[in-house]
Protein backbone atom coordinates (compact mmCIF):
# COMPACT_ATOMS: atom_id res chain seq x y z
CA UNK A 1 0.00 0.00 0.00
CA UNK A 2 1.29 3.45 -1.18
CA UNK A 3 1.97 6.24 1.42
CA UNK A 4 2.18 9.87 1.21
CA UNK A 5 5.84 9.01 0.75
CA UNK A 6 6.07 6.16 -1.76
CA UNK A 7 4.10 5.11 -4.72
CA UNK A 8 2.46 1.70 -5.27
CA UNK A 9 3.86 -0.68 -7.63
CA UNK A 10 1.67 -2.87 -9.27
CA UNK A 11 4.32 -5.72 -10.66
CA UNK A 12 7.65 -6.72 -9.44
CA UNK A 13 10.47 -8.42 -11.17
CA UNK A 14 12.35 -10.06 -8.51
CA UNK A 15 14.59 -13.34 -9.25
CA UNK A 16 12.85 -16.55 -7.28
CA UNK A 17 11.40 -18.36 -10.11
CA UNK A 18 14.44 -18.14 -12.95
CA UNK A 19 16.46 -19.41 -9.64
CA UNK A 20 14.50 -22.21 -9.19
CA UNK A 21 14.61 -23.28 -12.40
CA UNK A 22 18.28 -22.91 -12.39
CA UNK A 23 18.57 -24.73 -9.10
CA UNK A 24 16.67 -27.13 -10.78
CA UNK A 25 18.80 -27.56 -14.00
CA UNK A 26 21.60 -27.71 -12.71
CA UNK A 27 21.57 -28.99 -8.86
CA UNK A 28 22.84 -32.68 -7.24
CA UNK A 29 25.40 -33.10 -10.26
CA UNK A 30 28.28 -35.05 -7.77
CA UNK A 31 24.86 -37.34 -6.29
CA UNK A 32 25.77 -40.98 -5.13
CA UNK A 33 24.67 -43.18 -8.57
CA UNK A 34 26.42 -46.41 -8.10
CA UNK A 35 25.10 -49.60 -6.77
CA UNK A 36 26.78 -51.32 -4.29
CA UNK A 37 29.01 -50.35 -1.56
CA UNK A 38 32.51 -50.52 -3.00
CA UNK A 39 31.37 -47.25 -5.29
CA UNK A 40 29.93 -45.56 -2.26
CA UNK A 41 33.04 -46.17 -0.36
CA UNK A 42 35.02 -44.03 -3.23
CA UNK A 43 31.49 -41.53 -3.80
CA UNK A 44 32.24 -40.56 -0.17
CA UNK A 45 36.27 -39.87 -0.33
CA UNK A 46 35.49 -37.99 -3.47
CA UNK A 47 32.88 -36.41 -1.98
CA UNK A 48 34.61 -35.46 1.39
CA UNK A 49 37.43 -34.14 -0.87
CA UNK A 50 34.85 -31.77 -2.58
CA UNK A 51 33.18 -30.37 0.62
CA UNK A 52 36.36 -30.18 1.93
CA UNK A 53 37.11 -27.08 -0.62
CA UNK A 54 33.63 -25.88 -0.95
CA UNK A 55 33.38 -25.57 3.44
CA UNK A 56 37.08 -23.74 3.19
CA UNK A 57 38.15 -26.49 5.52
CA UNK A 58 41.55 -26.92 3.64
CA UNK A 59 41.86 -22.87 4.49
CA UNK A 60 41.66 -23.14 8.33
CA UNK A 61 44.75 -23.32 10.31
CA UNK A 62 46.28 -25.99 13.31
CA UNK A 63 47.71 -24.96 16.04
CA UNK A 64 48.03 -25.95 19.71
CA UNK A 65 44.92 -26.07 21.57
CA UNK A 66 46.45 -24.40 24.91
CA UNK A 67 43.35 -25.38 26.80
CA UNK A 68 42.63 -23.57 30.49
CA UNK A 69 39.32 -24.35 32.18
CA UNK A 70 38.82 -21.18 34.22
CA UNK A 71 35.98 -21.89 36.39
CA UNK A 72 34.38 -25.15 38.11
CA UNK A 73 30.87 -25.26 39.33
CA UNK A 74 29.56 -28.48 41.04
CA UNK A 75 26.01 -28.62 39.66
CA UNK A 76 22.90 -30.61 41.14
CA UNK A 77 22.72 -34.28 40.26
CA UNK A 78 26.12 -34.85 41.11
CA UNK A 79 27.15 -33.08 37.86
CA UNK A 80 30.59 -30.91 37.66
CA UNK A 81 30.10 -27.80 35.48
CA UNK A 82 33.57 -26.51 33.83
CA UNK A 83 34.68 -23.96 31.41
CA UNK A 84 36.83 -24.51 28.86
CA UNK A 85 38.54 -21.67 26.38
CA UNK A 86 40.35 -23.80 23.88
CA UNK A 87 41.95 -22.63 20.82
CA UNK A 88 40.85 -23.86 16.95
CA UNK A 89 43.06 -21.60 14.81
CA UNK A 90 46.23 -19.31 15.57
CA UNK A 91 43.89 -16.29 18.12
CA UNK A 92 40.79 -18.15 17.46
CA UNK A 93 38.95 -19.60 20.73
CA UNK A 94 36.55 -21.93 21.33
CA UNK A 95 34.56 -21.48 24.38
CA UNK A 96 32.48 -24.80 26.33
CA UNK A 97 30.97 -26.03 28.89
CA UNK A 98 31.88 -29.64 30.11
CA UNK A 99 29.08 -31.51 31.70
CA UNK A 100 30.89 -34.35 33.65
CA UNK A 101 28.56 -36.83 35.95
CA UNK A 102 30.13 -37.59 39.00
CA UNK A 103 30.88 -41.06 37.82
CA UNK A 104 31.70 -41.60 33.98
CA UNK A 105 31.28 -44.91 32.50
CA UNK A 106 34.67 -45.63 29.91
CA UNK A 107 31.86 -47.55 27.78
CA UNK A 108 29.42 -44.60 26.67
CA UNK A 109 30.55 -41.93 24.13
CA UNK A 110 31.33 -38.51 25.15
CA UNK A 111 28.45 -36.44 23.55
CA UNK A 112 28.28 -32.92 22.02
CA UNK A 113 25.37 -31.08 22.31
CA UNK A 114 25.43 -27.73 19.76
CA UNK A 115 23.32 -25.30 20.02
CA UNK A 116 20.88 -23.31 17.91
CA UNK A 117 19.70 -19.84 17.23
CA UNK A 118 17.88 -17.84 19.61
CA UNK A 119 19.35 -19.51 22.52
CA UNK A 120 22.52 -17.75 23.64
CA UNK A 121 24.54 -20.58 22.71
CA UNK A 122 25.80 -23.12 24.86
CA UNK A 123 23.92 -21.62 27.99
CA UNK A 124 20.47 -23.09 27.11
CA UNK A 125 21.82 -26.23 25.51
CA UNK A 126 23.83 -26.61 28.69
CA UNK A 127 20.80 -25.59 30.62
CA UNK A 128 21.46 -22.88 32.46
CA UNK A 129 17.94 -21.37 33.74
CA UNK A 130 19.07 -19.33 36.60
CA UNK A 131 19.34 -16.99 33.92
CA UNK A 132 15.77 -15.38 32.70
CA UNK A 133 16.49 -15.44 28.85
CA UNK A 134 17.96 -18.20 28.74
CA UNK A 135 15.50 -20.14 30.62
CA UNK A 136 12.45 -18.66 28.41
CA UNK A 137 14.24 -20.19 25.33
CA UNK A 138 14.29 -23.74 27.07
CA UNK A 139 11.09 -23.47 27.77
CA UNK A 140 10.28 -22.21 24.09
CA UNK A 141 12.09 -24.86 22.57
CA UNK A 142 13.13 -27.46 24.93
CA UNK A 143 16.64 -26.12 24.76
CA UNK A 144 18.67 -28.35 27.34
CA UNK A 145 19.25 -31.51 25.61
CA UNK A 146 22.75 -31.20 26.72
CA UNK A 147 22.25 -30.96 30.36
CA UNK A 148 19.91 -33.89 29.56
CA UNK A 149 22.36 -36.03 28.32
CA UNK A 150 24.61 -35.19 31.36
CA UNK A 151 22.19 -36.13 33.70
CA UNK A 152 21.77 -39.64 31.69
CA UNK A 153 25.48 -39.90 32.78
CA UNK A 154 27.23 -38.60 29.65
CA UNK A 155 30.13 -36.74 29.84
CA UNK A 156 28.37 -33.79 27.90
CA UNK A 157 29.88 -30.81 25.92
CA UNK A 158 28.66 -27.50 25.13
CA UNK A 159 30.46 -25.53 23.04
CA UNK A 160 29.73 -21.75 21.60
CA UNK A 161 29.91 -22.15 17.60
CA UNK A 162 31.11 -19.06 16.21
CA UNK A 163 29.54 -16.07 16.54
CA UNK A 164 27.31 -16.89 19.06
CA UNK A 165 27.33 -16.53 23.15
CA UNK A 166 30.71 -15.74 23.96
CA UNK A 167 32.17 -15.52 20.52
CA UNK A 168 29.70 -13.40 19.47
CA UNK A 169 31.64 -10.27 17.13
CA UNK A 170 32.00 -6.75 17.36
CA UNK A 171 27.94 -5.74 16.43
CA UNK A 172 26.83 -8.02 19.49
CA UNK A 173 29.05 -7.66 22.03
CA UNK A 174 26.24 -6.10 24.58
CA UNK A 175 24.71 -7.43 27.80
CA UNK A 176 21.38 -6.13 25.75
CA UNK A 177 18.83 -9.07 25.83
CA UNK A 178 18.33 -9.35 22.12
CA UNK A 179 21.92 -9.37 21.78
CA UNK A 180 23.11 -12.05 24.36
CA UNK A 181 20.60 -14.22 22.83
CA UNK A 182 21.47 -13.76 19.09
CA UNK A 183 24.23 -14.53 16.66
CA UNK A 184 26.48 -13.01 14.28
CA UNK A 185 26.19 -15.68 11.56
CA UNK A 186 25.66 -12.36 9.02
CA UNK A 187 28.87 -10.62 9.97
CA UNK A 188 30.76 -14.10 9.93
CA UNK A 189 29.15 -14.71 6.84
CA UNK A 190 30.33 -11.64 5.15
CA UNK A 191 33.89 -12.02 6.42
CA UNK A 192 34.56 -15.55 5.54
CA UNK A 193 33.27 -15.84 2.00
CA UNK A 194 35.36 -13.24 0.59
CA UNK A 195 38.29 -15.48 2.13
CA UNK A 196 37.12 -18.75 0.73
CA UNK A 197 35.57 -19.52 3.47
CA UNK A 198 32.13 -20.09 5.39
CA UNK A 199 30.51 -20.04 8.55
CA UNK A 200 29.63 -24.25 8.07
CA UNK A 201 32.90 -24.78 7.51
CA UNK A 202 34.58 -22.45 10.32
CA UNK A 203 31.95 -24.56 12.93
CA UNK A 204 32.92 -28.13 11.64
CA UNK A 205 36.46 -27.18 12.01
CA UNK A 206 36.06 -25.81 15.50
CA UNK A 207 33.97 -29.22 16.52
CA UNK A 208 36.79 -31.39 14.73
CA UNK A 209 39.37 -29.49 16.66
CA UNK A 210 37.27 -29.90 19.97
CA UNK A 211 36.75 -33.66 18.99
CA UNK A 212 40.68 -33.86 19.38
CA UNK A 213 41.05 -32.21 22.85
CA UNK A 214 38.31 -35.12 23.75
CA UNK A 215 40.55 -37.95 22.72
CA UNK A 216 43.81 -36.07 24.53
CA UNK A 217 41.57 -35.56 27.61
CA UNK A 218 39.71 -38.55 27.60
CA UNK A 219 43.16 -41.11 27.18
CA UNK A 220 44.08 -39.34 30.18
CA UNK A 221 40.63 -39.54 32.25
CA UNK A 222 39.28 -42.69 31.40
CA UNK A 223 36.89 -41.32 29.14
CA UNK A 224 35.36 -43.22 26.24
CA UNK A 225 37.41 -42.39 22.79
CA UNK A 226 37.64 -42.82 19.17
CA UNK A 227 33.24 -42.40 19.35
CA UNK A 228 31.39 -39.79 19.74
CA UNK A 229 27.78 -39.40 19.80
CA UNK A 230 26.89 -35.48 18.48
CA UNK A 231 23.08 -34.08 18.87
CA UNK A 232 21.51 -30.56 17.89
CA UNK A 233 18.28 -29.20 17.25
CA UNK A 234 17.53 -26.27 14.85
CA UNK A 235 20.86 -24.44 13.91
CA UNK A 236 22.31 -27.11 16.19
CA UNK A 237 21.28 -29.78 14.00
CA UNK A 238 22.93 -28.20 10.79
CA UNK A 239 26.23 -28.64 12.62
CA UNK A 240 25.75 -31.83 13.70
CA UNK A 241 25.09 -32.81 10.36
CA UNK A 242 28.14 -31.68 8.65
CA UNK A 243 30.03 -32.69 11.52
CA UNK A 244 29.04 -35.88 11.52
CA UNK A 245 29.34 -35.70 7.62
CA UNK A 246 33.34 -34.89 8.10
CA UNK A 247 34.22 -36.60 10.86
CA UNK A 248 33.66 -40.58 10.94
CA UNK A 249 34.52 -40.08 14.57
CA UNK A 250 30.93 -38.96 15.14
CA UNK A 251 28.71 -42.00 14.64
CA UNK A 252 25.93 -41.80 16.93
CA UNK A 253 23.74 -38.37 15.67
CA UNK A 254 20.58 -36.61 16.59
CA UNK A 255 19.63 -33.96 14.20
CA UNK A 256 16.49 -32.40 15.08
CA UNK A 257 14.39 -29.59 13.19
CA UNK A 258 17.00 -29.72 10.54
CA UNK A 259 16.62 -32.23 7.31
CA UNK A 260 15.04 -30.72 4.38
CA UNK A 261 15.50 -30.52 1.03
CA UNK A 262 17.37 -27.06 0.23
CA UNK A 263 15.49 -26.46 -2.69
CA UNK A 264 12.52 -25.44 -0.69
CA UNK A 265 14.10 -24.90 2.63
CA UNK A 266 17.21 -22.50 1.77
CA UNK A 267 16.56 -21.01 -1.72
CA UNK A 268 12.45 -20.19 -1.77
CA UNK A 269 12.83 -19.61 2.32
CA UNK A 270 15.80 -17.20 1.19
CA UNK A 271 15.28 -15.36 4.34
CA UNK A 272 17.13 -17.90 6.64
CA UNK A 273 20.50 -17.09 8.68
CA UNK A 274 23.85 -16.77 6.51
CA UNK A 275 25.12 -19.75 8.50
CA UNK A 276 22.89 -21.69 6.64
CA UNK A 277 24.67 -21.39 2.80
CA UNK A 278 27.81 -22.40 1.41
CA UNK A 279 28.69 -21.02 -2.10
CA UNK A 280 28.14 -23.84 -5.38
CA UNK A 281 27.19 -26.36 -2.61
CA UNK A 282 23.51 -27.05 -4.24
CA UNK A 283 25.05 -27.68 -8.28
CA UNK A 284 26.92 -30.72 -5.93
CA UNK A 285 24.90 -32.18 -3.27
CA UNK A 286 21.36 -32.07 -1.71
CA UNK A 287 20.84 -32.18 1.70
CA UNK A 288 20.40 -36.01 1.75
CA UNK A 289 23.51 -36.45 -0.20
CA UNK A 290 25.64 -34.90 3.48
CA UNK A 291 23.55 -37.32 5.25
CA UNK A 292 24.39 -40.08 3.48
CA UNK A 293 28.04 -39.78 4.33
CA UNK A 294 27.02 -40.64 7.57
CA UNK A 295 25.95 -44.10 6.88
CA UNK A 296 26.28 -46.97 8.92
CA UNK A 297 26.47 -44.47 11.59
CA UNK A 298 23.76 -45.00 14.25
CA UNK A 299 21.21 -41.47 12.82
CA UNK A 300 18.36 -40.13 13.90
CA UNK A 301 16.32 -37.38 12.20
CA UNK A 302 13.65 -35.68 15.00
CA UNK A 303 10.93 -33.59 12.62
CA UNK A 304 7.91 -31.59 13.06
CA UNK A 305 4.81 -31.96 11.07
CA UNK A 306 4.29 -27.89 10.79
CA UNK A 307 7.85 -26.98 11.21
CA UNK A 308 7.35 -23.78 8.75
CA UNK A 309 11.28 -24.53 7.84
CA UNK A 310 10.27 -27.57 6.10
CA UNK A 311 9.19 -25.11 3.51
CA UNK A 312 6.43 -24.83 1.35
CA UNK A 313 5.14 -28.82 0.92
CA UNK A 314 6.15 -29.69 4.40
CA UNK A 315 7.16 -33.17 5.25
CA UNK A 316 7.48 -33.82 1.63
CA UNK A 317 10.42 -31.95 1.30
CA UNK A 318 11.76 -34.18 4.47
CA UNK A 319 10.78 -37.18 3.26
CA UNK A 320 12.31 -37.07 -0.35
CA UNK A 321 15.77 -36.68 2.07
CA UNK A 322 15.06 -39.37 4.00
CA UNK A 323 14.48 -41.22 0.68
CA UNK A 324 18.30 -40.76 -0.18
CA UNK A 325 19.96 -41.41 3.15
CA UNK A 326 17.97 -44.43 3.31
CA UNK A 327 18.96 -46.07 -0.10
CA UNK A 328 22.60 -45.16 1.26
CA UNK A 329 21.89 -47.19 4.03
CA UNK A 330 20.66 -50.29 2.58
CA UNK A 331 23.26 -50.01 0.10
CA UNK A 332 25.99 -50.88 3.25
CA UNK A 333 22.79 -53.34 4.70
CA UNK A 334 22.25 -50.95 7.90
CA UNK A 335 18.54 -49.44 7.37
CA UNK A 336 17.63 -50.35 10.44
CA UNK A 337 20.68 -47.54 12.01
CA UNK A 338 18.22 -44.70 10.53
CA UNK A 339 15.09 -43.70 13.23
CA UNK A 340 12.76 -40.69 11.32
CA UNK A 341 11.38 -39.03 14.31
CA UNK A 342 8.31 -37.05 13.19
CA UNK A 343 6.25 -34.89 15.75
CA UNK A 344 3.04 -32.72 15.97
CA UNK A 345 3.56 -28.85 15.93
CA UNK A 346 5.82 -26.42 15.17
CA UNK A 347 9.63 -26.27 15.27
CA UNK A 348 10.67 -27.58 18.58
CA UNK A 349 13.17 -30.25 20.11
CA UNK A 350 11.62 -33.10 21.92
CA UNK A 351 13.39 -34.25 24.21
CA UNK A 352 11.30 -37.60 24.42
CA UNK A 353 13.83 -39.05 21.66
CA UNK A 354 16.62 -38.95 23.38
CA UNK A 355 15.23 -41.61 25.51
CA UNK A 356 16.26 -43.98 22.63
CA UNK A 357 19.16 -41.86 21.67
CA UNK A 358 20.65 -42.45 24.49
Amino acid sequence: MATDRTIHIGKYYGSLATMRARFDRRARQDAFTGSDAASFEQWRRQSRETLTKLLGLDRMERCAHEAVIDETVELADGIRREHLILQVEPGIHMTAYLLIPREVDPERRVMLALPGHMGAGKYSVAGCKEIPAVADAIARFNYDYGWRMARKGYVTVCPDCRGFGERRDEALQSDEEAAFMGCTCFHLSHMAEGLGETVCGMNAWDEIRLIDYLEERGAAEGWHTGRYGCLGFSGGGMQTLWLAAMDERVDHVLISGYLYGYRDSLLVLNGNCSCNYVPGLWTHFDMGDIASLIAPGRLFIQSCRDDDLNGPRGLVNVEEQMVIIRNAYRLLDAEERVTHDIRPGGHCFHPELLETFA
